[in-house]
């Protein structure tokens, strides 16, 4: 008999890790995957290109209903888990309903932060973080209504770029001195700032929130240095926080995230945590890439077999308000580290490779990243590039030729 494992969460982590069992250990478990959002997992970085109509809503989702029941999993969406009891094995969800489990995994994902300003809790202030934001902020964008959008990074960069290619005027208001600067160093933000701003995106650097104005509901935003920025709706996108609330109550360790070991396994046997909810070794990644790493790992210990993870390495590797933007590893260098660099503002092209000990240790691409999966694997690889090094800001085809 199918051993019952449960996922909580039906984001890109769990349908992941249901591809990776239904290769490693089809048959092995009874699978039931709850999620809060009333539909099938989906592609959440394509958000804002359904935001922009450049993509159907139907178009971002990961796999279609009958995948999931060709693999014989219990879909449960729209529906949230208000409880786990850890000594029963059994969660409750809405309705009074449990859900016995043998083996349980958390994908609960993360929650974007809300500004803890005055005005912060008037009509009008949303995020931007899941599929039923879009809708809200198509409608801002149908309505021509002008938006200030908080947060320059990835995910305030997508709600401004869709919402200005919707219609609608649109403020973007950032707290640092560049945009994505966990991601970019100063001048490839410079470029990035440009582009966007040719796309129709007002970008405010350097500008700190002091309020959000209104009576019953939003008229503007007020900056700490007297500036003031109309607007009828704000969107707030200045990061997110991992979501352990449910694991907390359950008394699960958690720190920042659900802290879990080399296996994915948390501070109680048999429950597992992976994704932007997990904390393994410290770190909280928020990003896809190691999610699927997770996922990849997870699958090969429930089916049995050795396997851990060690980590990944952070890379980023997408279309940034339409600008396609690449970084991985220590882009910013250190002590004994150099650098190459490639800048060519006019074209809205930058490249930059960090070299230390002979190594690609680092790279950050903007406008060009046709070879950033190539310098990934050169980074992650830790290959000496002697031979390469004088033609790898080329890419691969020109460095091959050359080490031919």
């Amino acid at each position: 008999m199918s051993e019952p494992l449960v996922i909580v969460g039906n984001g890109m982590a769990a349908a992941r890790l249901v591809d990776e069992l239904a290769k490693n250990a089809l048959g092995r478990y009874a699978i039931a995957v709850i999620g809060d959002e009333p539909r099938l997992a989906y592609n959440r970085v394509l958000l804002s290109s359904v935001l922009a109509g450049e993509t159907g809503s139907h178009e971002i989702e990961l796999r279609p209903a009958q995948w999931w029941r060709d693999r014989g999993v219990t879909l449960k969406y729209g529906c949230s888990v208000n409880e786990i009891d850890v000594g029963r094995r059994e969660l409750k969800i809405a309705n009074e309903e449990s859900v016995s489990f043998s083996r349980l995994v958390l994908a609960t994902g993360s929650t974007p932060l809300r500004l803890d300003v005055p005005g912060a809790g008037l009509a009008g202030v949303n995020t931007f973080r899941d599929s039923r934001d879009v809708d809200l902020l198509l409608s801002l964008a149908a309505a021509r209504k002008r938006v200030a959008v908080i947060g320059g990074g990835l995910l305030g960069l997508e709600a401004a770029y869709g919402l200005a290619k919707a219609g609608a005027p649109v403020t973007l208001i950032h707290l640092m001195d560049r945009l994505m600067e966990r991601q970019l160093d100063a001048p490839a933000s410079a470029v990035l700032k440009l582009l966007v701003e040719q796309k129709g995106v007002k970008i405010l650097l350097n500008a700190d929130t002091a309020r959000i104005i209104g009576d019953n509901r939003v008229e503007g935003v007020e900056l700490k240095d007297g500036r003031r920025i109309d607007a009828d709706a704000v969107i707030v996108a200045a990061g997110i926080r991992p979501n352990v609330a449910l694991a907390r109550d359950a008394g699960i360790p958690v720190k920042r995230g659900i802290v879990v070991d080399d296996v994915l396994q948390t501070g109680i046997e048999g429950i597992f945590a992976l994704g932007e909810c997990a904390e393994h070794r410290g770190i909280c990644y928020g990003l896809v890439e190691p999610a699927y790493e997770q996922a990849r790992v997870l699958a090969q210990r429930l089916a049995g077999r050795k396997a851990a993870y060690q980590g990944s390495v952070v890379a980023t590797n997408l279309k940034v308000s339409g600008v396609a933007v690449f970084s991985a590893g220590d882009f910013l260098g250190g002590e004994g580290s150099e650098a190459i660099v490639l800048s060519d503002v006019r074209r809205g092209t930058y490249k930059k490779l960090v070299i230390s000990d002979g190594r690609l240790i680092g790279a950050v691409l903007v406008g060009e990243t046709a070879d950033a999966l190539w310098y990934l694997e050169l980074i992650r690889s830790h290959e000496s590039i002697a031979r390469i090094r004088k033609d790898m800001m080329f890419g691969r085809a020109g460095s091959t030729l050359a080490a031919a």
